[in-house]
């Protein structure tokens, strides 16, 4: 538990409470199921580019990656150059065809829906299929947003990490179960630009207290000079370049994640695609920079070492010694920002896949709108509930269980997307 509490749980309350304010401002504005887990596709450039990434990244932004930085060190920068290298060609080639294919292959709201009208699957094979790998990885990759927040909670108030794994779910529910896409889009929105700062301030910080960019790294040198070295492993051992490559990978993940993906799906017009594709890169960079950076960083300014799952926590032990009270509720407000666009984001495909794909199309061809907007709700309120469950055990390590989602993702949707919109 950190001291100083009070700051910090009013931080937390006004951070949470704005994202149930947002929920409850779009929840009238859901009138068909298109705008519940499309918006009516009218997203604007800056809403598109942030929700996009915020959803992108999760907790392990400020968890798994400077967790890993910790251990690692430098070559962590592999995984990092490679998110940014595939952001950019997801955003360059992918953005702009994906948003016209999927408005005229029948105005496709969903991607299984996309894939079978874009490759006439009367079979509905393709459907069904698609719809039963979203549910399954998109558990496990909510679940690990849920482990992100339960560990959060636990750190920082001292609460079982029970209580505080119901706690971080509960909210990313109320919202996403009331306000559906645009309710999670705008709560993206608000959620990347405070982990932009949040992930930012903190190693910048942290090095100017040190006595600068120099000085910080001499002493982390003087720990393990190997830390510092891209094309070295922290006990020295050089890396591969099968090594390297596969720290690169995550970025071929990309193109196949079904929460990035819609994103592109429901921005505005394919004219706002190249001012959301700058706006993407430069938050992405400088993001996952200063993630790399709080990992080094963290093990010269930390006077303890870190080890097992507790390395993923030296963002939040960083920011308490750092900051006092409200703003370091603040700066720990970014986790809670990172995990719940993700998880909310992942919620909603998950319910879309339940209420379009699967009960629409198997089971009531002729429901009404409404009955789907039920349908999705509820949907989303099974699959958290699922989710959570998965997340109970608190030594599951977020960066292992987000790459065995991001895999399941890449290697399932993202050559079959490449190949629908360029064959």
């Amino acid at each position: 538990m950190l001291p100083q509490n009070t700051g910090v749980a009013a931080a937390f309350i006004l951070y949470l409470g704005g994202m149930m304010f947002i929920g409850v401002l779009f929840y009238r504005r859901m009138n068909t199921l298109s705008d519940y887990i499309l918006g009516s596709r009218s997203l604007g450039a800056w809403v598109a580019s942030l929700s996009a990434e915020a959803s992108d990244m999760s907790g392990w932004l400020m968890l798994g990656l400077p967790g890993y930085a910790y251990v690692a060190g430098i070559n962590a920068g592999w995984i990092a150059l490679g998110l940014i290298v595939g952001t950019y060609v997801n955003w360059k080639f992918i953005a702009c065809r994906l948003r016209s294919y999927t408005q005229v292959a029948q105005d496709s709201l969903t991607v299984p829906d996309y894939l079978q009208n874009r490759f006439h699957d009367h079979s509905r094979i393709l459907r069904i299929g698609s719809s039963a790998f979203i549910l399954i990885f998109f558990l496990v990759y909510t679940a690990s947003g849920f482990v992100a927040s339960g560990k959060l909670f636990h750190t920082v108030f001292g609460l079982s990490y029970f209580g505080a794994l119901l706690l971080g779910a509960s909210v990313v529910i109320f919202y996403t179960f009331l306000g559906g896409f645009m309710a999670v889009c705008w709560t993206d929105f608000v959620q990347g630009v405070l982990m932009f700062f949040a992930i930012l301030i903190v190693p910048v910080t942290a090095i100017a207290l040190l006595g600068g960019p120099v000085r910080t790294g001499a002493l982390i040198a003087s720990v393990n000079q190997h830390l510092l070295n891209p094309f070295t492993a922290a006990d020295g051992s050089r890396l591969s370049p099968v090594a390297i490559l596969s720290l690169m990978a995550w970025g071929l993940g990309y193109f196949g994640q079904p929460h990035i993906l819609v994103r592109f799906m429901a921005i505005k017009s394919v004219h706002h695609v190249s001012a959301a594709r700058q706006i993407a890169m430069i938050w992405v960079i400088l993001t996952l920079g200063a993630a790399v950076a709080v990992g080094l960083v963290g093990r010269v300014f930390l006077p303890t070492d870190l080890s097992g799952t507790a390395t993923e926590t030296v963002f939040i032990i960083m920011s308490s010694r750092i900051f006092y009270s409200f703003i370091a509720g603040i700066i720990l407000s970014g986790i809670l920002a990172a995990i719940m666009s993700t998880a909310s984001a992942q919620l909603l495909v998950t319910a879309s896949a339940i209420s379009q794909d699967l009960y629409k199309e198997f089971f009531r061809p002729a429901a009404t709108e409404k009955e789907l907007l039920r349908v999705s709700r509820w949907a989303v309120i099974i699959v958290a509930l699922v989710a959570i469950m998965l997340a109970l055990n608190p030594d599951n390590m977020v960066l292992d269980l987000v790459a065995y989602a991001w895999a399941g993702f890449g290697a399932t949707f993202g050559p079959v997307i490449v190949l629908s919109l360029f064959w």
